[in-house]
C-alpha cells in the first residue's frame, strides 16, 4: 500500500472510531459500501465524451472520409485511370469504404486506439486526481476494468463511424455499384457490405494489442502524451521493420505484421489464413500487455 493509502486509511479509521454511526463490516469496511458500485460504467463514459479530445477524435473520423472524397473531386474529377487501389476507389462507395480504411489501417485507427486505452489512466494522474480516486476508495482493479472498458467502446464507436460516413458518401457520390479489386474480382454490393463489416471486426480485435499497449503505458507514467506517443512509435517502428525483407519469418512475429490482412476480404475466394494468424497476434499481444499493465497498475505507487 503506498503512503497515501495508508493516511487515507488511518484517516477513515478515526472518522469511524469518533462516530459510532459509521458501523463497519466484519472485513473492516464502512457500513453500505459496496466496490462493484463505485465508478460507475455510465459515469466514466459520461465523462470521458464530455473531453474536448474525445469530441475531437470522433470528429476527425466523420471529417476524414470527406476530406478523402474532396481529395479525388479535385484530383481527377473522380474518373478512375487505372486499376490500383487508390484509382478504384472512386468506382463505388464499396470500394470508397476499403480505401478509407486502408489508408487509415495503420496509423489513424493506431492513434484513435492509443489516446483513448493510453491517456485514459495517466491523464488522472496529470491531473493529479487518480490518487483521489483510489482513496474513494474505488479499488484499482474495477478502476482499470471501468477505464478500460469506456476506452474500449469508444474505440469501438470509432471504428464503425469511419467506415459508416465513408460508405454513406460514397454511395452518395459514386453510387452502389459492386466492388471491384485491383485484379479485376467483382463482389456484389450485398456480399461487398458484408465483407466490409467482417473487415471492421477484424480491426477490432487485432488492434487489442496496441489497446493492451497503450494501457500498460498509461498506467507506467503520469504524462498522457508519453503513454499515447509510446504506443503509436511502437506500431511505427514495428512497421519499419516489418518492410525488412532481410528478416524473413522473423517478420510474421511483428504485431503489424498482419494489420492489413483483412483486405483478403476484397478478393471474389477469401484466404482467412492471414486474418487467423492477425487475430491470434492481436489478442496474445494484447492479453499480455493488459495482465502486465494490471499487475503494474496493482503495485503501483500513486502520489499523484
Amino acid at each position: 500500500m503506498s503512503e497515501a493509502e495508508t493516511e487515507t486509511a488511518k484517516s477513515d479509521a478515526a472518522v469511524v472510531k469518533a462516530d459510532p454511526r459509521h458501523a463497519c463490516q466484519p472485513d473492516g469496511s464502512v457500513d453500505g459500501y459496496r466496490a462493484n458500485r463505485t465508478l460507475p460504467f455510465r459515469v466514466e463514459l459520461a465523462r470521458q465524451l464530455r473531453r474536448r479530445r474525445t469530441r475531437l477524435t470522433l470528429g476527425f473520423l466523420v471529417l476524414l472520409p470527406l476530406l478523402v472524397l474532396l481529395a479525388f473531386e479535385l484530383g481527377n474529377g473522380g474518373r478512375p485511370r487505372a486499376r490500383g487501389l487508390a484509382e478504384l476507389a472512386t468506382s463505388g462507395g464499396a470500394n470508397f469504404t476499403s480505401f478509407t480504411l486502408y489508408v487509415s489501417t495503420n496509423f489513424l485507427l493506431v492513434v484513435m486506439v492509443a489516446l483513448f486505452f493510453g491517456d485514459t489512466v495517466a491523464s488522472e494522474a496529470s491531473w493529479s486526481s487518480l490518487k483521489y480516486l483510489v482513496a474513494a476508495p474505488v479499488p484499482r482493479g474495477r478502476l482499470l476494468r471501468q477505464k478500460a472498458a469506456t476506452a474500449a467502446l469508444l474505440s469501438l464507436l470509432g471504428l464503425v463511424l469511419l467506415p459508416a460516413v465513408a460508405l454513406t458518401a460514397g454511395l452518395i457520390w459514386y453510387g452502389g455499384a459492386d466492388l471491384v479489386n485491383a485484379t479485376g474480382d467483382v463482389v456484389p454490393l450485398p456480399g461487398a457490405l458484408l465483407r466490409l463489416a467482417v473487415a471492421c471486426v477484424y480491426l477490432a480485435v487485432h488492434l487489442t494489442w496496441i489497446a493492451g499497449l497503450a494501457l500498460l503505458m498509461g498506467v507506467s507514467t503520469d504524462a498522457p502524451l508519453g503513454a499515447v506517443g509510446g504506443a503509436v512509435l511502437v506500431s511505427i517502428l514495428s512497421q519499419i521493420l516489418d518492410q525488412i525483407t532481410a528478416l524473413g519469418d522473423l517478420r510474421a512475429y511483428l504485431p503489424t505484421h498482419y494489420s492489413r490482412a483483412w483486405t483478403d476480404l476484397l478478393s471474389a475466394d477469401v484466404d482467412w489464413s492471414g486474418m487467423a494468424y492477425g487475430t491470434f497476434s492481436g489478442l496474445a499481444y494484447g492479453t499480455a500487455f493488459v495482465l502486465l499493465a494490471a499487475w503494474r497498475f496493482g503495485r503501483k505507487d500513486i502520489t499523484s
